[in-house]
C-alpha cells in the first residue's frame, strides 16, 4: 500500500449538457480552473454509442489487451473517480461508471468516450496539498496513481 494525505479545497457543482463527452469536459474544466487533484461523483444519462472499457481480455497477461463495450441505447449512469496530474501536470481522470437499462447493467472506465444524454451532474471535490500524480507504468501500459 502507498498513501499520502491531502486537504479539501473548493467544491464545484457542474451540469454537463447533451452530447458532451464526459472525460473531455471534466479535464477541460479542471485545467481551466487550476484543479490538479480531485475526487469526483457523477450521475445522469449516457447516450447510445457511448464506449466504456470493461476489463482486460485475458486477465493477468502481458501485454494487457483492454476490452471495449458500446452502449446500445440510452442508459441511466452513475459513478465516481479521481483526477490527478500526469507527468506534464495535465489533469488526468480515472472514472468508473455503471450504466443500466431495464434489467441489464454494464460497468467500466469511461476513458473511451461516454456521451451525455440530456444531462449529467458532476460534483468535483478539489484536493490540495497533495503529491499525488498519475504516471505511466511501462510494464502494465497504463497510468497508475502514485500517491
Amino acid at each position: 500500500m502507498k498513501y499520502s494525505e491531502a486537504k479539501q479545497g473548493r467544491i464545484f457543482i457542474i451540469r454537463l449538457e447533451d452530447g458532451e463527452i464526459i472525460h473531455e469536459e471534466i479535464e477541460r474544466f479542471t485545467s481551466d480552473h487550476s484543479i490538479s487533484a480531485a475526487a469526483i461523483i457523477i450521475l445522469g444519462g449516457a447516450d447510445k454509442c457511448s464506449k466504456i472499457v470493461v476489463g482486460p481480455e485475458d486477465g493477468r497477461v502481458s501485454p494487457i489487451n483492454p476490452m471495449e463495450h458500446t452502449l446500445s441505447d440510452v442508459h441511466e449512469a452513475m459513478g465516481s473517480g479521481t483526477l490527478f496530474p500526469d507527468k506534464d501536470g495535465k489533469p488526468h481522470i480515472h472514472i468508473h461508471m455503471t450504466f443500466g437499462r431495464n434489467e441489464k447493467a454494464s460497468t467500466g472506465c469511461i476513458r473511451s468516450g461516454v456521451k451525455v444524454w440530456e444531462v449529467m451532474e458532476v460534483i468535483i471535490f478539489e484536493l490540495v496539498d497533495t503529491t499525488g500524480r498519475r504516471l505511466l507504468d511501462e510494464k502494465l501500459g497504463f497510468s497508475l496513481l502514485e500517491p
